[in-house]
């Protein structure tokens, strides 16, 4: 039991001190441009007067409202169009003190309206002269839609939109950041789009007129929790001066600033809340090379590290006796074993967004929940054939020689099974090298954050520069492994 509490109290050692931080003021984004770009203004504007953070790209509406309700963030940038369909589930515009009511009864507020407005649209290749509107659509059933997953299964997305509208179509899904790339080469010709979005212009696009006013609009304000403006009175009297400041031309020219010039996040909000304007001066590009030896490198491999560190430490201390009693009763052997390998099978993105209301938090413990989740079967598995495969004549010899079956397990089953058991651990933790890139997205970081942030731009070498480092520790745990293994075949052979 004091090894049980001793890991327990390292998973919330791992846990950001923040995140039991009332001090702190903890700003959330969602996973594209523009809200990356308002959650850096939030944080820089509030950071003369609090500590701040920003856990930046948290996936889609669902678990960043989950990590507000949580209280794992205070406040982020949200539409009021999502507001009203996404998260009070109306099917129609409200107005503004009615979705004020109906927030405050989930202890949430929305103020400070930004000054824009960035509704949805669709849009095709400029090249298309033929269709103008989204009513024409529905003449042309073999157009190909490749629209995001969020815009898939939203109220007032597609569904909405193609009952509206007649749409005969199948869309498909496809990540925003990769959608424009994908209908410049053809591969779709219609995707949706925020109108915001700086590539409209860079690719040419033809945006199709809702003649039926289908999509509400969709003004930026920030979402927050009630106790924020007592908790941080300062900060927030400081986020009423953002009120009305960024116009529609502000918000494309900062996402071209990101997208298109190559500027950082946070570097592009600074610019515009010193000057108020984005300046238009393109910044040096980083290679591929300067993009992974980056600034961060050694926070996110500590991160990653420490993901499959604990997730690895607790399955062997749940999959190794789970792994002996498979192995020693036959009747649990088959149930044991299928428990752990449905496990396996749960969608890792759907099992993050499940245990974050569970457990009421996002960040490093429902990662390292979901990690150990998946590193179980191989060293459950492997446990139950080792002790399998000792020769039943030794088994009996032990027992002549009058040890019980505890000192038989400790001293015989186990030291024989030790290179099956290894083996199983290697592939846990190898595995787990890789699965621990999904933390990104809950805001426990690790190499999958450059790689979150290459997909949203669309960025091929922050993709590597999150995937190489990955790559290689997944090599170098596999080799740390292999040694691990000799030595222990060379002292059995002893």
């Amino acid at each position: 039991m004091r090894v049980v509490y001793l890991l327990l109290l390292l998973v919330f050692a791992a846990a950001p001190a923040h995140a039991l931080d009332g001090g702190t003021l903890k700003v959330g984004s969602k996973r594209f441009t523009e809200s990356y770009i308002l959650g850096e203004i939030v944080k820089q504007s509030a950071a003369p007067y609090v500590q701040t953070e920003h856990r930046q790209g948290l996936g889609n509406t669902a678990i960043v409202l989950a990590a507000l309700q949580a209280g794992s963030i205070d406040v982020y940038a949200e539409y009021m169009g999502t507001i009203a369909s996404e998260i009070l589930k109306h099917d129609k515009p409200i107005d503004l003190e009615q979705m004020r009511r109906e927030l405050a009864v989930l202890g949430l507020g929305v103020a400070v309206p930004l000054g824009f407005n960035n509704t949805y649209a669709l849009a095709m290749r400029g090249d298309e002269q033929t269709i103008a509107s989204l009513g024409q659509l529905a003449q042309h059933p073999a157009l190909k839609f490749g629209l995001s997953h969020e815009f898939i299964g939203r109220v007032d997305g597609w569904p909405g939109l193609a009952a509206r509208y007649g749409l005969p179509q199948r869309p498909r899904g496809l990540d925003h950041g990769i959608a424009y790339e994908a209908l410049a080469q053809r591969q779709v010709d219609v995707i949706d789009i925020y109108s915001t979005d700086a590539k409209i212009r860079q690719y040419g696009l033809r945006v199709l007129a809702d003649t039926q006013q289908y999509f509400p609009r969709y003004d930026a304000m920030l979402l927050y929790r009630l106790d924020v403006p007592q908790r941080f009175p300062a900060a927030w009297q400081a986020l009423q001066g953002l009120q009305g400041r960024i116009s529609e031309g502000d918000m494309i020219a900062m996402n071209a600033a990101v997208e298109i010039d190559g500027k950082s996040f946070a570097g592009v909000a600074r610019e515009w809340l010193a000057s108020g304007t984005q300046a238009n001066k393109p910044a040096a590009r980083s290679n591929l090379l300067d993009k992974i030896i980056g600034d961060d490198l050694w926070t996110l491999t500590r991160q990653h590290l420490t993901l499959v560190l604990l997730s690895v430490a607790l399955a062997c201390l749940i999959g190794i006796p789970l792994g002996v009693l498979a192995a020693f009763s036959a009747p649990l052997r088959q149930t044991v074993l299928a428990f752990v390998g449905v496990l396996q099978t749960v969608p890792s993105l759907a099992l993050l967004a499940i245990l974050i209301p569970v457990l009421g938090m996002i960040g490093t413990v429902p990662a390292l929940v979901a990690l150990f989740v998946y590193a179980l079967l191989p060293i459950v598995r492997n446990t139950c054939t080792g002790i399998l495969q000792v020769p039943q004549g030794l088994r009996m010899a032990a027992l002549a020689l009058g040890l019980n079956r505890r000192d038989r397990l400790l001293h015989v089953d186990l030291p024989l099974a030790l290179p099956v058991m290894l083996a199983g651990v290697k592939t846990a933790a190898v595995m787990s090298v890789g699965t621990a890139t999904i933390a990104a997205f809950i805001g426990a970081g690790g190499y999958g954050e450059r790689i979150t942030i290459g997909l949203a731009l669309n960025d091929n070498d922050m993709l590597l520069a999150g995937a190489i480092p990955a790559a290689v520790l997944a090599l170098l745990t596999q080799g740390l492994f292999e040694l691990v293994e000799r030595w222990a075949v060379a002292g059995r052979q002893r």
